[in-house]
């Protein structure tokens, strides 16, 4: 079983040559083959047990080889550390989160921050679901799925420059439909993410353990496991009905999404 099965992660591999030589060097090494993922969550997990500043371990990457050229995502640990404290503090009141969080761990995540805090993460996570927006990204061709030694799994991979495109329509279709507000900042949010990258970069979502939970309750419900899964075709029939001024093909669509990762999202009270 994976050592977090319930994170899924959205991830910007840029070609090699776009970052500084000293990491160019310390990645090079690194194989499309090796067992990365593994790797990094037995790490995150350690951290919970033994705390540590993340600016102390050398950061890790993940690997993408197309077409003979190397891409690299970096971990972006400290980046990604820091801004899940800023979250998680303003998701509860300060008189609270103490209580969470003792002022003694928060000193040794927040520990080098002034080294890396203006460097920009290149994988968001998300536990127990996947943002609906992410889903518009991609199309379905662009979409592997299947079993290996690890078990479920769902893959999907685009060019940074299509995903831009795709965000910025739907964007678009969002803000037309609804006015300005929080779900037309999300995707705003995510597309000005996406500029932050060297153009020729590529994009990809993994379900991660998601996909284990995904089709436990796609089989559940009589379904044929993650052939099942239309999250991407969803997502899209609701963009094109918004579009096209259609409240019941957007309303279906949605519908459909979210009752699908609800039944996952309920695992988490059941662990």
């Amino acid at each position: 079983m994976r050592p977090t099965p319930y994170v899924a992660s959205l991830r910007i591999y840029e070609p090699l040559s776009a970052f500084e030589p000293a990491d160019q060097l310390r990645w090079a090494p690194i194989q499309p083959t090796d067992n990365t993922n593994q790797l990094e969550q037995e790490l995150a997990l350690q951290r919970i047990i033994f705390p540590e500043s993340p600016v102390l371990r050398p950061d890790g990457a993940h690997v993408l080889e197309i077409d003979g050229q190397k891409f690299v995502s970096p971990w972006s640990t400290a980046a990604r550390c820091w801004n899940a404290l800023e979250d998680f503090k303003n998701s509860l009141p300060s008189s609270v989160s103490t209580f969470f969080l003792p002022h003694s761990l928060e000193e040794v995540i927040v520990s080098g921050i002034d080294i890396a805090e203006t460097k920009v993460p290149h994988i968001l996570t998300e536990t127990w679901m996947v943002p609906p927006r992410w889903f518009s990204l991609f199309i379905p061709e662009e979409r592997v799925r299947g079993r290996n030694d690890q078990g479920a799994f769902t893959v999907m991979r685009t060019s940074l420059s299509l995903a831009k495109l795709r965000c910025e329509s739907a964007h678009q279709v969002v803000r037309e439909a609804f006015g300005f507000g929080s779900v037309e900042e999300e995707i705003e949010e995510l597309g000005s993410w996406l500029e932050l990258f060297h153009p020729q970069s590529y994009l990809e979502l993994d379900y991660g353990g998601l996909a284990d939970y995904l089709e436990k309750s796609l089989i559940q419900r009589g379904e044929d496991g993650l052939e099942a899964d239309t999250s991407i075709e969803d997502v899209l029939s609701s963009i094109s009905g918004l579009a096209a001024s259609d409240a019941l093909l957007a309303g279906r669509g949605y519908e459909r999404l979210v009752t699908r990762w609800r039944a996952v999202a309920a695992y988490e009270q059941a662990i």
